[in-house]
């Protein structure tokens, strides 16, 4: 498809896996990217290591995860009310506020050296919600954005109807990303009511079985959208 050797992703889904575990392999790859860039700028060029690019899927067991930015205010629940509900919560280095991961979400990390991309933050994060609006009209769903929140939306210029689908949230250093988003698929959605997602109390949260009005949507196929929309967005190859 695409001929730039540099634009290549390694993707692995990583299934059913716990938050803090995740986050871990997430940051083992984070920092050998960075570690690699620091140590070839000693290097001539015809010795320098060209960096990797990963894309990871899975979903996590029920978790609260607040950004750098958040409030513990839009956590609803105490130490007691997490454990007796089995819910775990971390706070954690990406942006933005408070949000929910669990089953029925796909969630998707891309770990990538923009420097072999483009080096825009802004449209790395456009270009992360244009991912899940091309695989929302597979569905024949029409999503947009809303301006000044992050994130992907359904009647999003309908104050009234607003309701997020898809939540989002990454860190970034030396051109390097972590983190990703947080796609509601077959969520049990009443795990929200237990915070304030991204801080923001006049808006809902929805998840696409809930839009179709179907009780399973098959989250494999989900997957492949998904996973063809984001190559096509980043004009790469997965290998």
């Amino acid at each position: 498809m695409y001929q730039n050797s540099q634009r290549k992703i390694l993707f692995k889904d990583l299934k059913n896996i716990n938050f803090k575990d995740c986050w871990d392999y997430q940051e083992q790859h984070y920092r050998g990217i960075i570690d690699e860039k620091i140590a070839n700028r000693k290097l001539p060029s015809n010795q320098q290591v060209t960096t990797k690019n990963y894309l990871f899927f899975c979903n996590h067991p029920h978790v609260y995860t607040l950004g750098k930015s958040g409030s513990m205010n839009n956590l609803l629940l105490n130490e007691i009310g997490l454990k007796n509900k089995d819910i775990q919560f971390y706070k954690i280095n990406r942006g933005g506020d408070i949000t929910y991961h669990g089953p029925g979400q796909v969630v998707g990390y891309p770990i990538l050296d923009l420097h072999h991309f483009f080096t825009d933050i802004h449209k790395f994060m456009r270009l992360l919600e244009e991912c899940i609006i091309r695989t929302l009209a597979e569905y024949d769903i029409e999503a947009g954005r809303v301006k000044g929140a992050t994130g992907v939306w359904i009647d999003g210029d309908n104050p009234k109807k607003a309701r997020k689908i898809c939540a989002m949230g990454i860190r970034c250093s030396r051109w390097v990303t972590m983190h990703g988003w947080a796609f509601n698929v077959n969520t049990d959605l009443s795990y929200f009511n237990h915070i304030i997602p991204c801080g923001i109390i006049d808006k809902g949260v929805t998840s696409l079985h809930k839009e179709l009005g179907v009780e399973n949507v098959d989250e494999e196929l989900v997957k492949e959208h998904l996973k063809r929309h984001f190559a096509n967005l980043f004009e790469a190859n997965y290998v």
